[in-house]
Parts: structure tokens; sequence; C-alpha cells
């Protein structure tokens, strides 16, 4: 055998010992990568309902129990607990004299929200039917975790209003379900609850709910209208407005306190110039910019909901949707910081962020709870006792 043929022999040979090892090494990866998946399915198991009313958990699937798929195709399983929720929020609609719409309203929101099953997760810290928030004063994560203290809330809110439940809403009688739900809830996507009503209606027939039920009083069950306080408004007699309502100019005068370097007029002018032309820095400084359009360097105050919890309270007019124009007014975003801007007459305020992240930009006061779902506060003089 030649040399050169003896060669090309050997190196055949360690080729075909390559791809070998290279097939076994492969092969055992498979195999770990298939034990790996089985573990994590194990882990997947059912976890043990808590509480009152059947909960779901974090991955479920309206088709992972008896078959089917989708929230309006459930398995059966999910089905039955769906049920189960629907009769507990009509009998909490019931025991407070509220009419059948109101029921379905309810339900076509939990679909929306939850699929109608009482999650114990949900976007940041929302959790129940109605995915309500404690950060935003639906009460403790195990209150809202109680079906019928969720559909208590959804119907009738806060004790003072703050958050507003359905009959806080003016007109909910004769809105349209899914305005009325979404007046409530103030959803980033308020155009998908209309899409639940024939299945919301499928659920009250199986479970003998009478839609077509006319409401009585209307109060919380175990109590009448006494014992729930109404927001008085602000402290001149203005009245508040709801969630989503346009805002209208009130009648200008501040207390002599508010002292400001620039006049109500050149602030706001100073607002919308810096709308028109101003460069990209207000990012996440709201309450900077309103202090630096009334010509201070500086509030004094860092965060935007503790400049308005400061205020004198004969100065804060909450929840009143009639500010004057240069009223500053606030939101409760959920997070820490809060919001404030500077109000322009007009039902338009000078923000930071609501369009292009750290410009200053022209919009209607409305934009904060429709784009960003946070609270309407209230609304306050130029107030800067802090300011350098």
């Amino acid at each position: 055998m030649r040399a050169r043929d003896a060669a090309g022999l050997l190196l055949d040979a360690k080729g075909i010992v390559f791809k070998l090892k290279a097939a076994a090494v492969l092969s055992v990866v498979m195999v770990f990568c298939l034990l790996l998946l089985g573990l994590v399915a194990a882990m997947g198991g059912d976890a043990s309902a808590v509480g009152c009313g059947d909960r779901g958990r974090p991955g479920v699937d309206p088709g992972d129990e008896g078959g089917g798929g989708g929230a309006q195709r459930p398995g059966e399983g999910i089905r039955k607990k769906q049920l189960a929720n629907a009769e507990i929020i009509d009998t909490v609609a019931k025991e407070g004299g509220l009419s059948g719409r109101a029921t379905l309203i309810a339900l076509m929101t939990a679909l929306q929200e939850s699929t109608l099953l009482n999650l114990d997760y949900g976007d940041r810290d929302s959790v129940g039917l109605f995915q309500q928030r404690p950060v935003a004063g639906w009460g403790t994560k195990e209150q809202i975790m109680q079906p019928k203290y969720a559909a208590k809330m959804f119907f009738w809110g806060g004790d003072d209003g703050d958050p507003p439940g359905l009959t806080d809403i003016r007109g909910w009688e004769s809105m349209k379900y899914g305005a009325a739900a979404q007046a409530v809830q103030r959803s980033a996507y308020p155009d998908l609850y209309d899409q639940h009503e024939d299945y919301a209606r499928e659920l009250a027939g199986e479970a003998k709910i009478d839609l077509n039920r006319g409401g009585t009083n209307g109060s919380p069950p175990g109590g009448g209208e006494s014992d729930k306080p109404r927001d008085k408004g602000c402290q001149d007699g203005g009245k508040p407005g709801e969630p989503g309502e346009p805002f209208h100019d009130g009648a200008a005068g501040w207390p002599p306190e508010v002292k400001n370097p620039r006049s109500t007029k050149e602030a706001i002018a100073a607002a919308r110039e810096e709308a028109r032309s101003g460069p990209k820095k207000w990012y996440q400084m709201c309450l900077a910019f309103t202090s630096v359009a009334y010509g201070w360097s500086s509030s004094g105050v860092p965060y935007a909901i503790d400049h308005y919890r400061e205020m004198p309270t004969s100065m804060k007019h909450d929840k009143d949707r009639n500010p004057p124009p240069g009223a500053l007014m606030y939101w409760d975003t959920g997070q820490r910081a809060g919001h404030v801007a500077v109000y322009l007459g007009g039902g338009e305020i000078a923000s930071n962020d609501i369009r292009r992240p750290g410009y200053i930009d022209v919009v209607p006061a409305t934009e904060i709870e429709s784009k960003w779902g946070a609270t309407y506060l209230g609304w306050a003089p130029p107030y800067f006792p802090k300011g350098g």
C-alpha cells in the first residue's frame, strides 16, 4: 500500500470516530433536555385554592381543564368556576338593590379582565375577578381576592367615592355596557368589554340570573346610602366630576399666599412655548416643569403627589373638574411620584411624557386618565412655598 493511500485511510477513520463522538454528545444533550422539560411540566401541576370562591393561578388557560379553549369556549372545569363567580356577582348586585343591567356590566367586565376567574396575579399588583389594584385604593390583596368584596367594590367603589364604582358613574344606567365598564376600570383598551356581551348573557341564562331585573335603592349590601359618605367637593362649593368627564374652566383668583416670579398668564404662555419648541429634557420631571413655568428653578419638593398632599387644605380641590386656567392638576399614577400638569384652559394641559417621552405637549386633560389609567386627585393653585 502506498504511503499516500495509508494516510488517506487513517484520516477517514479519524473522521468516522469524530462523527460518532459528536453523535454521542448530541444524544446526551437531547436526553438532558427531555428530562428538563419533564421536570418543568411536573412542577406546573395544580395549586390548591385558598379563600372565598375559586381562584385562578398563574399560567391558567381557559382550555386547560376539561378540553376546549378560549375565554368564551372554556373547558368544563373553567365553565363551572365562571358560573360560580357569576352567581356571586349577581348576589351582591341583588342584595344591594341593583338591576340586572348592573350584573351584565359586571360580568362583561370580569370576562375581559380575568375571564371571570378569581386570579391571584395580573398586571403589576392587579388581582381578582376585576383585576383591581391595592395601590389604587381597591383594598388589600386579601380583600380583593374575596369575590364578594371585589364585586361590592366594582359596584360601589370606595367609601369616599375614590376609587369610584359603577354606581358612582353619572348616567351609568343609560350608558353602553362597555362604556360603563370602562368608566370604572379606566383600561388602556376601552373597546374590549363589548365583545363579551353574548357570552355573559349565555352564562347568566345558565346560572338563572335575571338580567331584566329592575333595581331598587342601589345601596351597598349591609347599609344604606348614609353609611357611604360621599366626597363633598372643594372648599368653595365646586362640584366634583366623574372619571372621563371633560374638564371646564373655573373662576380664577388665587389666595394671597400664592406669589410666583411669573404671573398666571406668563406661566401659561411659557408652558405653551415649551410645548411648541422646547427640547427633550422633561422625562419624569413633571413637578420641575410646573415650577419652572411659574419662574422658579425648583419646586423644593421631590414628588408631585407629595406637593399636593402638602398643600394647605383650603387650597386643595379634591376631584373638582373645574380648575381655573393656570391651576396645577394632580393624578395618582400608581407609582411613587404621581403626576402634575399645568391647566391651560379649555380642557387642556401642558404635560410631559404623555405624547413624547421627555417633551412637553398640549393635550386634553382627560388623556392622563384614558392613556395612563391614572386617578385624578384634584387641583390646587400654583403654590410653591418651598420654591427657589
